[in-house]
């Protein structure tokens, strides 16, 4: 039987863990805060539940377009903090009783390699050693916080400060515009705060696709969201009634509070990787296709393995891990494609995306057809009274393959499911076509702009 240890109970380390139970390895899984993952229960979920709420709140003050008497809804911090704390145990005892079923022995202590083959586990009870066949390392991420900045959790804070933050913003200063920077401007600004969003480029989203990130700029702009565009901070004064933050073009935004939002770093440290022989480069754990580290038996995945720092990403590659572990690549047995993985941001408008991009193919030289039509040439958007938005499909002009596409409006997370699929399995525009969806439905614009 194949002796199977976990360090890290996020998304890979428990997909890993079930999955190779269910095939016959005998599996211990060692996490040292909370079984689903830190960043995943304590980051991911949580922000997601007050971004729903915060939706919620946005669209009651625009109901008054569905011949409905307006009603200002409020947000009640304390229900908003059970409610957080409400999902994160629901999905918390499911998992747990997951693994349990699947007979993972789960232990939680501190874990750290001694050897290729040895993980000690430092736990409340004691120490206990543990000889493994293999290993995966899926240690996850935390909050990234400059030299420059010092979060106390009450002016300053981090991410994991903010769900939700002591007490609610009157004016936040969000610093960071990539995806999480973002998602909080929305949640924030939709519970009635004033925003201001430091964007070091000249754009909100640099890594998207400039028509997705100018419809979000304009959607933060009629929100009265300030933008400091091309502002890079560099210090924050904080003092009893608010802070300011110090960008290094000589511009300062004053608030009530702060949110870091800029970046994350591995936690691979500590994990005793030298004493296994694990290279590392940059705080990260290179992988090869099958996700294992420069030692064959040792294996890294999530945000530590340096791959695409997404929840459904990792779990994927837990899932390819345990096959590996148990022989099953040497049938049939896919290789992940990172470029091919849909993401999301949960703003208002939705955006979502997968395979590639314009802009991209543009910058290599590649030929390409763009086809894109709004939402409001949908039915659906009208009665919704959510016309904003719109589908953008990347094909092969030769075969018409689908190559990517993007997705900016009401629930553009679910519909990318449909793009996704045609990417992965190499659909062409016309498959997409030739499908009789629902009407009227918000994925009839698919339809449309495939055509």
């Amino acid at each position: 039987m194949v002796r199977f240890v976990i360090i890290g109970g996020g998304p890979a380390g428990n997909t890993a863990a079930t999955y190779a139970a269910r095939l016959g390895a005998e599996v211990t899984l060692v996490e040292r805060d909370v079984i689903g993952g830190a960043a995943h229960l304590w980051d991911c979920i949580p922000s997601k539940t007050m971004i729903a709420t915060g939706g919620a709140i946005s669209f009651s003050r625009r109901i008054e377009g569905m011949g409905l008497m307006h009603q200002d809804a409020h947000l009640d911090i304390e229900a908003q903090r059970r409610r957080v704390k409400e999902i994160e145990a629901h999905l918390h005892d499911q998992l747990t009783t997951l693994l349990d079923s699947q007979g993972v022995r789960q232990l939680m202590g501190t874990a750290r390699l001694t050897g290729p083959h040895s993980v000690v586990v430092e736990t409340e009870g004691g120490t206990e050693e543990i000889e493994a066949d293999a290993i995966l390392l899926a240690t996850g991420s935390r909050p990234r916080i400059p030299d420059w900045a010092h979060p106390d959790g009450v002016r300053v804070l981090t991410t994991r400060d903010a769900y939700p933050p002591p007490r609610m913003p009157d004016h936040l200063v969000v610093i960071g515009s990539g995806v999480t920077g973002v998602e909080f401007v929305h949640m924030f600004s939709s519970f009635g705060a004033k925003v201001t969003l430091i964007v070091s480029r000249q754009q909100v989203l640099p890594q998207k696709d400039p028509e997705v990130a100018a419809a979000l700029e304009d959607a933060l702009l009629r929100r009265s969201v300030r933008l400091f565009k091309g502002a890079r901070a560099e210090m924050i004064e904080t003092g009893e009634d608010g802070v300011a933050v110090h960008c290094d073009d000589g511009r300062v935004a004053k608030g009530s509070h702060a949110l870091l939002a800029i970046g994350s770093i591995p936690n691979s440290d500590g994990l005793g990787l030298e004493a296994a022989g694990v290279q590392v480069e940059g705080g990260y754990i290179p992988i090869n296709h099958h996700c294992q580290s420069n030692v064959a038996h040792i294996y890294a995945a999530g945000d530590v393995s340096g791959k695409l720092p997404l929840s459904s990403v990792a779990s994927m590659q837990g899932r390819k891990i345990a096959e590996h572990i148990m022989g099953l690549h040497t049938r049939f047995h896919n290789h992940i494609d990172y470029d091919k993985a849909a993401s999301a941001i949960f703003t208002e408008p939705e955006i979502a995306d997968v395979g590639l991009a314009e802009t991209e193919a543009f910058a290599t030289g590649r030929k390409i057809r763009v086809t894109k039509v709004p939402y409001q040439a949908t039915a659906k958007a009208l009665i919704n009274a959510e016309p904003p938005g719109f589908v953008k499909i990347v094909s092969d002009p030769a075969t018409g393959v689908v190559l990517g596409g993007s997705i900016v409006g009401r629930h553009a997370a679910e519909l990318i499911s449909v793009l996704a699929l045609a990417v992965t399995a190499n659909l062409k525009v016309s498959d997409i076509v030739e499908s009789c969806l629902v009407h009227p439905s918000l994925s009839e614009a698919l339809a449309e702009a495939a055509e």
